[in-house]
């Protein structure tokens, strides 16, 4: 594997980060004051508005997409340096129309969706011209098993009826939201498990569909974006709105979940990294006990730590994406399990000491506070730590189960009474 950067990625980087130096960072100040600042917070903010017309303009735009005449035709190994330059601000996914889950919903329409579906929905989501939302995620069961999912999708002549409760979708407070791709059962009694869901396409607002509340996250409101939780009451959609046919959600999820946690992954790097730096330049600045607090022991400790972890989680990202480019996301998919493991807990536990090395300041530093409140979330979206691990458990003891131990050392061997050795027994 050869993770050098092309000329092309090398060019591209380069453009990313001088329009963020140009236009982001100088910035965001001014955005995170301008939530709300006229009374409502979930309109879209008009300077990030005026910054996406300048990328575009740039042809900054859509970069994540690999399969579609519209993006930029990036392998996830190309993408992944510019994602996690992204990943430095919480504004720049939006402005360069890279931000979920309209990233992965718009995945979704290209490789499922039908004529009718790419022009009505694709066509303004790839002109960010609206906004989207993934509807799976339900609050009276363990969604983490998908199968659990209970809103129910049933055919009914010519339309289908959808019916359930689903929170935690992501953006659907957002007024310029205007389409949900809802997951339900339409075939409960199917005895394969994984045959029981579908995926379908409901238009937003819609008759039938209730926003309950924006859920908080750690008492915050996370406006203008948001986390909606709705109730689906006898809502009627066209059957031709059944994405690829019915049966088929997990299919969907899949294609539409590996490169969605990657790219959280590859964003989650680039926040460790400007939570690294913030750190060592505020502990190179402050002075305690006669000496700059860089000096003090406890942080070489910390920041070299941080340096080996950032590194790490970046090869592992850089191989999982290889992976999913050369040989598909099913193939690769303990590696996107492992990165979705490692990434969030690296950005966590680095702006956690970011926070500690500015003291009192750390929990009101509006980026550190913000950002670990969504790495910390990302641990459980788009499938817990927990599940993660699961799924690598098993493929890690079924990898030995066709496996001859004598020939890998899986078998030590256990000194008996006379002190000779007996070879080939577990210990």
């Amino acid at each position: 594997m050869d993770f050098a950067y092309s000329p092309k990625v090398q060019q591209l980087r380069q453009r990313v980060s001088d329009f963020m130096a140009a236009h982001i960072f100088p910035n965001e100040e001014a955005l995170y004051v301008s939530v709300g600042a006229k009374g409502d917070r979930w309109q879209p903010l008009p300077l990030l508005e005026e910054i996406k017309q300048k990328a575009k303009a740039e042809g900054l735009w859509n970069l994540f997409l690999p399969e579609s005449k519209d993006g930029a035709g990036l392998t996830n190994s190309e993408y992944a340096p510019l994602a996690e330059l992204m990943g430095r601000s919480p504004f720049a996914p939006e402005v360069f129309n890279c931000s979920a889950p309209d990233t992965g919903n718009m995945e979704v329409f290209v490789r499922y969706g039908t004529p009718e579906m790419k022009e009505q929905y694709l066509k303004p989501l790839l002109a960010g011209e609206i906004r989207s939302a993934f509807a799976m995620t339900e609050p009276r069961v363990a969604s983490s098993d998908a199968t659990n999912i209970e809103t129910q999708i049933t055919r009914d002549g010519d339309e289908y009826v959808i019916n359930g409760h689903k929170w935690w979708i992501s953006g659907a407070p957002d007024p310029r939201c205007r389409v949900l791709i809802v997951m339900g059962k339409s075939d409960p009694e199917n005895p394969d498990r994984y045959r029981q869901q579908s995926m379908i396409i409901v238009p937003f607002p819609h008759p039938g569909v209730t926003m309950k509340r924006a859920l908080p996250v750690f008492t915050m409101d996370d406006a203008p974006h948001g986390h909606a939780e709705l109730i689906f009451e006898n809502v009627r959609v066209p059957a031709s709105n059944m994405l690829l046919g019915e049966g088929r959600g997990f299919e969907i999820a899949q294609g539409r979940l590996g490169p969605g946690r990657i790219h959280h992954c590859m964003r989650s790097i680039g926040v460790a990294e400007r939570a690294l730096e913030r750190m060592c330049r505020r502990l190179s600045s402050r002075v305690a006990f006669g000496k700059t607090v860089a000096e003090q022991s406890v942080w070489h400790e910390r920041v070299a730590e941080s340096r080996i972890m950032i590194d790490q989680a970046r090869l592992l990202c850089l191989h999982a994406a290889h992976l999913m480019d050369t040989v598909g996301n099913k193939q690769a998919k303990a590696e996107i399990a492992m990165i979705k493991v490692v990434a969030p807990n690296v950005a966590c536990k680095i702006i956690d000491w970011a926070m500690q090395a500015f003291g009192g300041g750390g929990v009101a530093d509006t980026w550190l506070s913000t950002t670990y409140a969504h790495q910390r979330t990302l641990r459980f979206a788009d499938g817990p730590d927990e599940v993660h691990r699961d799924q690598l458990a098993r493929m890690e003891y079924k990898r030995y189960q066709n496996t001859d131990p004598a020939r890998t050392g899986g078998w030590g061997s256990v000194m008996i009474a006379d002190g000779k050795s007996a070879p080939g027994l577990p210990i």
